[in-house]
């Protein structure tokens, strides 16, 4: 063959000669793309419509709230009915108080729970993980009947300690939940491999399950927080609320009628006086954004732990 010949090759089939372009296009005459316009029509606006009172709210809240925000307020203690001024610094002190001793108690027995619940499939460990679920759904007013009488009718007052053991009830079934998934998302070869290296099961659970699964363990501990932190009817029965700061000579007493956001904004929401009235909103405001960071910094963990 001559060097500058060419040879006759065929041409490559087109792949899409049997597609009906026209047919491919969107219009609103077919019923199919009818019907989808107006599922996402409907959609968006039932979205719309859900959100506006979450918006409502907030706006609210920053509007009436925001204009008592001051230095002040987490400084001073609750003004007298017709005294001006004033804040809730001791709400908040014992706001973080009565919710730092509920995570204390509740998250070493649910970590504890948790561990035992991830790794057996006993009668045992479905009751616990049954009794856990149905605690989710627990109302808060009957944790706090509970601690009423298990607390302060023992001790004879309300106290800081009644209010976390009401709390710590209804953050428990939460930090059991969340840590037992988190737990079980751990590669069993971990665990696994550490066996084989010598450890012993308790020593591979709480090196190498547990630090794997902080994360997830951490976002429910928050989220668990961010619940207790707006609950009022426990704290009723139990903290009751104080006009004083937590500590006295130097000491801080536990045992003894404490304040908190939620039962402030309860107190002082019905009160005829515009001033009191006023710190409800302030206070009301403060308690959703420690429930918001509460909520940010869980999702932010949990959002880690997708990432690993």
């Amino acid at each position: 063959m001559p060097p500058d010949a060419t040879v006759a090759t065929a041409p490559e089939p087109n792949p899409f000669a049997g597609v009906d372009f026209p047919q491919l296009e969107r219009s609103l005459r077919r019923p199919r793309t009818l019907v989808g316009v107006v599922l996402d029509v409907l959609v968006t606006a039932t979205t719309l419509l859900a959100l506006f009172p979450l918006f409502s709210v907030v706006w609210m809240l920053f509007w009436r709230g925001g204009q008592r925000l001051s230095l002040a307020l987490f400084t001073e203690l609750p003004p007298a009915p017709l005294e001006k001024g004033g804040g809730f610094g001791n709400a908040i002190v014992g706001t973080l108080v009565i919710v730092g001793i509920a995570v204390a108690l509740s998250v070493p027995l649910g970590l504890l729970a948790a561990a035992y619940l991830a790794q057996s499939r006993s009668k045992v460990a479905e009751a616990t993980r049954f009794c856990a679920k149905v605690l989710t759904g627990f109302p808060s007013i009957l944790a706090g009947v509970f601690a009423y009488s298990a607390v302060v009718l023992a001790t004879g007052s309300f106290s800081a300690i009644a209010g976390a053991v009401a709390l710590s009830v209804l953050m428990l079934p939460t930090i059991i939940l969340t840590s037992e998934e988190a737990i079980r998302m751990v590669p069993s070869r971990m665990k696994e491999a550490a066996v084989g290296m010598g450890a012993t099961s308790t020593q591979a659970t709480w090196m190498v399950l547990l630090p794997t699964a902080m994360p997830g363990i951490l976002t429910g501990i928050m989220l668990a927080v961010a619940r207790a932190a707006g609950e009022t009817a426990p704290l009723i029965f139990t903290a009751l609320f104080s006009n004083y700061w937590l500590w006295a000579h130097g000491k801080v007493q536990l045992m003894q009628s404490t304040a908190s956001l939620a039962v402030l904004i309860y107190n002082f929401a019905g009160m005829p006086f515009k001033n009191q009235v006023e710190l409800a909103w302030a206070a009301a405001l403060v308690l959703v954004l420690i429930v918001l960071a509460a909520n940010l910094i869980g999702q932010s963990l949990s959002s880690r732990q997708v990432r690993q």
